[in-house]
């Protein structure tokens, strides 16, 4: 199962044959600038394959978002993290730069919400976003998500959580 189509994109499941878009979406040290690091292509490769034991596990993850006409956009979707001890459902999105500033992943981030209310029995969706990181925060603001707690995930590196009761 997939979220619905959107006005602009479509969802479809990882395989192995994205690992080229999905290392550069992931190794571009702009789309990564809030992670410790950007990702190696081996590491790219790990990222397709943890999607895939979600998809057959949990019956979702991140999915390939991208245009109706094939073009790759990014990735969007549905991924279980520790959020201050306790297990949170987290929607998370990653935009090729070409096509950041136009509301894409809003528009993902909201399908995949609604893919919760219609098809999943949990009652909040997370966004675990860096505190520098306000783009990502606006996005999570707009799906009608609150500030609710910092997190910090067994480091010294805060992050900021805001959830939407579903």
């Amino acid at each position: 199962m997939l979220p619905r189509d959107t006005a602009r994109l479509r969802f479809r499941h990882m395989r192995p044959a994205d690992l080229d878009a999905m290392a550069a979406l992931l190794g571009d040290p702009d789309v990564m600038r809030f992670y410790p690091a950007p990702k190696t292509r081996e590491q790219a490769a790990a990222w397709i394959a943890w999607n895939q034991r979600n998809y057959a596990e949990h019956g979702y993850g991140l999915w390939i978002i991208e245009t109706h006409a094939g073009e790759f956009v990014g990735d969007c979707g549905l991924t279980w993290q520790q959020v201050n001890g306790a297990r949170k459902l987290e929607v998370g999105y990653h935009v090729v730069p070409a096509w950041q500033g136009r509301g894409i992943a809003t528009e993902a981030a909201a399908a995949c919400r609604d893919f919760v209310r219609e098809h999943l029995e949990v009652q909040e969706l997370v966004a675990i976003i860096h505190p520098d990181n306000r783009a990502s925060e606006r996005v999570a603001e707009k799906i009608g998500m609150h500030r609710v707690a910092d997190d910090h995930a067994g480091s010294d590196a805060r992050r900021i959580v805001l959830s939407a009761v579903l």
